[in-house]
């Protein structure tokens, strides 16, 4: 696993092999497959401890929830998630693309459950975040899970333009600073604010 991670890092998904990582690993292909069916399995292994760690990140967030209040909390899942980049920044980026791809068809059952319930958690964790706000009157009074949906675009998305704009400047890394003005934006969206006096104005200008 060590030897796949390596050789993923250096030569990305695509380009590596099973030859390349057995080779690393000191192992014989024969050897590496009696383990892992494909490359895409192998991978996909490795992408697992992304998603275990960023489900501790938030099981953390919500253990505490009660001692915070409903922003505070948005600000601690923005920390979070960028605790879950510095964690393994490689495999992260690896793992949104690898979840936008068909390579999830290549995979045997069992590790496709794993991710899928891994993942479901993640979303499932982050909604109760939302509906808690929602309750107390502090979210707009939208579906939980479709705000948690959200805030993993934004994430994702985020992660994936400022890496792409790495390698044009490697030396310029804006990630925590965009993703931080992005959370910012998102926490005054799903803020609840007061109704004005006198009914709210449409854009023909009726009331």
């Amino acid at each position: 696993m060590v030897a796949a991670k390596r050789v993923f890092s250096e030569k990305g998904l695509n380009k590596a092999t099973m030859e390349d990582i057995a080779k690393e690993a000191e192992l014989s292909p024969g050897t590496l497959y009696l383990y892992f069916k494909n490359k895409d399995e192998l991978f996909s292994s490795l992408s697992i401890r992304i998603l275990q760690y960023l489900n501790i990140r938030l099981e953390h967030i919500t253990n505490t929830e009660g001692e915070k209040k409903p922003r505070d909390r948005i600000e601690a899942l923005k920390e979070a998630m960028y605790d879950v980049y510095e964690f393994d920044p490689v495999m992260l980026i690896n793992m949104f693309h690898l979840q936008s791809s068909e390579t999830l068809k290549n995979l045997s059952p069992e590790l496709l459950d794993n991710i899928k319930e891994l993942s479901q958690s993640s979303i499932q964790t982050t909604a109760r975040l939302f509906a808690e706000g929602i309750e107390e009157g502090e979210f707009i009074d939208e579906h939980p899970v479709a705000l948690a949906g959200i805030v993993w675009a934004i994430f994702s998305g985020v992660v994936l333009w400022e890496e792409s704009k790495r390698i044009i400047n490697d030396e310029k890394n804006y990630l925590k600073q965009t993703l931080g003005t992005a959370f910012e934006v998102f926490e005054r969206g799903i803020r609840k604010t007061p109704a004005k006096k006198g009914g709210s104005r449409k854009a023909d200008g009726s009331t």
